[in-house]
Parts: C-alpha cells; sequence; structure tokens
C-alpha cells in the first residue's frame, strides 16, 4: 500500500466485492484493504456469540496490521450482530450493511416487499425492528436463501451459473395477493448483487433490485469527510492501491474482478 491510511472492507466472502467496487467508483483515490473470512463462510451456519467474537478478533487485528481510517462490515449477517461491540472496541468509523428496508417501503407502489437475504439475517431481532420502525404498513416478505450467497461465489469464481437452482432460491420473492405483485426486492446480502443481471433475466416478473451498495458508499463518504478522496481518478492510469486478506483461500484473482475485468 502507499502512505495514504486505507480503508478495510471486510465481509465472510467475496460479496463485499459489490462494496468495494461502489467505494471505488464513488472514492476512486482512495486504498483499499479487501478482507474475506472464508475459511468461515458462510456466516450464518455461525452461532451468534461465536460469530461476534471471530469479528471483533479479526477486525481488530487487522486494524492493528494495515491502520485504516475506517471500517467498512460489507456483510449483513454480520452487521446485524457486531456493529456495537465492534465500534466499542475501535477507535475508528465503522459503517454497516443492514437490509434497505426504510427504502424500500419508500420505493414500493404496491405495498409488498420482499427482503431477499441469508438464513442468518432474516431471523435477527436487528432486522424485525428494522421492519417495525420503518415499514409498519408495509407487507414485508421475508426469504432466507441458502444457496444464493455460495451460487455467487462461485460464479464470481468462473463457474457455470445453475439458472434452475437460481429460480428456486428467488421464487419466493414474488408475491400475489389481492391483485398486487412485488415491486420491490431487497438485495440484504452483499453477495447478492453480483448475481442481479441473471436476477434480472430469470425473474418471473420486473422488480426494482434494491443494492444497498451505493449508500453504504455514500455513507463512507459523509464519514471521512475528505473531498480529496472523492477526485478523480488519476489521469495517467496509476492504479489506485488494493490489498487483498483473506483467512482461508488464495483471493489475487479477485483483483481483476475488481477492476471490473
Amino acid at each position: 500500500m502507499t502512505g495514504a491510511a486505507p480503508v478495510l472492507v471486510f465481509d465472510s466472502g467475496v460479496g463485499g466485492l459489490s462494496v468495494a467496487r461502489r467505494i471505488r467508483a464513488l472514492l476512486p483515490r482512495l486504498p483499499i484493504v479487501y478482507a474475506a473470512d472464508d475459511a468461515a463462510f458462510p456466516y450464518g451456519d455461525l452461532a451468534e456469540p461465536v460469530l461476534v467474537e471471530r469479528c471483533r478478533s479479526l477486525i481488530g487485528d487487522l486494524v492493528a496490521v494495515h491502520g485504516p481510517r475506517a471500517v467498512v462490515v460489507a456483510c449483513n449477517t454480520a452487521s446485524t450482530l457486531v456493529l456495537p461491540p465492534l465500534r466499542a472496541a475501535l477507535t475508528i468509523p465503522v459503517v454497516g450493511t443492514v437490509p434497505a428496508i426504510k427504502p424500500a417501503a419508500q420505493l414500493t407502489r404496491t405495498g409488498l416487499v420482499s427482503v431477499l437475504a441469508t438464513p442468518g439475517t432474516v431471523k435477527r431481532d436487528y432486522t424485525f425492528d428494522l421492519i417495525h420502525r420503518f415499514a409498519p404498513d408495509t407487507a414485508i416478505t421475508l426469504v432466507g436463501a441458502r444457496r444464493l450467497a455460495g451460487l455467487a461465489e462461485d460464479a464470481l469464481a468462473g463457474a457455470p451459473l445453475d439458472e434452475a437452482a437460481l429460480r428456486r432460491e428467488i421464487a419466493p420473492c414474488f408475491v400475489e395477493k389481492n391483485g398486487a405483485r412485488t415491486d420491490v426486492v431487497v438485495l440484504a446480502c452483499t453477495h447478492f448483487p453480483l448475481l442481479e443481471d441473471a436476477l434480472r433475466r430469470i425473474a418471473p416478473w420486473p422488480v426494482t433490485w434494491l443494492d444497498p451498495a451505493p449508500a453504504i458508499a455514500r455513507r463512507l463518504a459523509e464519514v471521512l469527510g475528505e473531498k480529496g478522496a472523492c477526485g478523480p481518478a488519476p489521469a495517467d492510469g496509476t492504479p489506485v492501491d488494493l490489498a487483498l486478506a483473506s483467512s482461508g483461500r488464495d483471493l489475487t484473482w479477485l483483483t481483476a474482478r475488481f477492476s471490473g475485468r
């Protein structure tokens, strides 16, 4: 990395890439450390106390090594549990990722919204509190997709996409009630936007797929408050720093994916 302090983007796997790309688009001069705890993927399989302690410990170690100016927890499953203890433990800003229920309730015209998430996210009290606070008059369908994050991981690594499995995973999102149809689907896992083109292609009818990544990038920019990071990318094409860290497999192949190639 260069001398500039980076931002740490942390996820259970490669899903946070959808967030890192939006950060890069908005803040092209900002160095990024992307860390994937893929040895423990998927996080939904971990008991809640284990998940909290694992994230707190790993992120604490990464902060000590890389000295970031902020941390982005690019994982809904983790964010619904670890944000308070993490913020208490760190002296730098922590930006989380939570289901975009408030904007979904504002966007819907039919009053039927689905939240497509991991099983861990749909059972969290945090998620139910968001619904109670921001969408009390909206019919919310919570869909805990067990295979979708894994399908996204495989597809990003170059494996053929199993569209039949994808259809089965998203089918419960599409609800028809009293002549109305679901018109907004919240992508409440950062892995899912990596499959958005396929999701649009196989959906039984058009919906708004609500990706939280742009809002996360904007929030990070607000937290940093440094306009210099928001300037245009270097005119000479000099690459802005990207560092990769993994608890499991080699992720050097992600560099090309991050660049959109």
